[in-house]
């Protein structure tokens, strides 16, 4: 079932729990948390960053389409971290029903402007719009960040909710992209949290969700945080495992042969993030 991601989230804030946003970068990694999230009964988020999807060429959105068409459960296809209209009109045109633009590293007034314009396009063709204020930090993912995390700002963040019009607010209260340093433990600003939930409808979105105490996180949905998003605990593990396993059979060739044993890890991190997130079962709400 292909859903928008804001009738998809309406559901989740309302009764408390989070979907969790995938980012996918092949096929492979796309049917394992497939079939993984039918097992678990539960509405998931494929979301493609442009980088990805540059590498996947437009045509592997309508692979996606196709598989969200066919499930049982509901799906969102998801443009991560566009950072230009270019990036948001393309992923219109390829079939996403929901769009990231990230305006975040400019000026305020200038991501108020480009929000707006995007909102408008999107809602147009019946897209959902996702925006960032504040500024998420970066351990060296692709998804981008800050070296400096500024926190989301209440007084801003209700006024531009208000002005743009979108579905989903990104809010930065202390993560970061990518894999965390072993010697840093992420905090998260639950009483930021607490007070942007106060002041803001719309549900939030908890960018950089690899590293941080699971604890943490499902506090966080307490709280209005509807999706999180993951990359990189997938991505390492997908690698890792092909790694493992072509270092201890080289003379494997078969994909079938091959990619099963990694499909299994990225299917055991999915299991793990939708018990957090309290997404298991869900389905059966919408």
């Amino acid at each position: 079932m292909l859903y928008t991601m804001k009738d998809l989230l309406a559901v989740a804030k309302e009764n408390k729990f989070a979907v969790p946003a995938f980012n996918i970068c092949s096929y492979d990694m796309m049917k394992a948390i497939m079939e993984e999230a039918e097992v678990q009964n539960a509405p998931v988020i494929l979301e493609i960053h442009p980088d990805e999807i540059a590498y996947l060429n437009n045509e592997f959105v309508a692979a996606a389409r196709e598989y969200a068409h066919n499930s049982s459960v509901p799906v969102v296809i998801h443009m991560d971290h566009g950072g230009t209209i270019k990036d948001v009109m393309r992923a219109i045109r390829n079939g996403y029903t929901s769009v990231m633009i990230d305006a975040s590293a400019q000026p305020y007034e200038d991501n108020l402007a480009i929000t707006k314009q995007v909102v408008e396009l999107a809602h147009n063709v019946n897209v959902s719009v996702e925006a960032e204020l504040g500024t998420i930090g970066n351990n060296g993912s692709a998804e981008g960040g800050s070296a400096n995390i500024i926190y989301t700002d209440p007084d801003q963040a209700e006024t531009f909710v208000k002005e743009t019009g979108i579905d989903t607010l990104a809010v930065a209260i202390g993560t970061a992209h990518g894999l965390y340093p072993k010697n840093m433990t992420p905090k998260l600003n639950i009483e930021l949290l607490k007070e942007l939930n106060k002041r803001i409808d719309i549900p939030f979105v908890l960018h950089g969700g690899s590293g941080n105490p699971d604890s943490e996180v499902s506090e966080a949905v307490k709280h209005g945080v509807a999706k999180v998003n993951l990359s990189s605990d997938l991505k390492s593990v997908f690698f890792d495992a092909l790694r493992e396993i072509l270092s201890e059979n080289p003379d494997m060739l078969e994909p079938g042969d091959v990619f099963p044993g990694a499909n299994e890890k990225v299917k055991a991190v999915v299991r793990h993030k939708m018990t957090v997130l309290q997404t298991v079962g869900k389905a059966d709400l919408y």
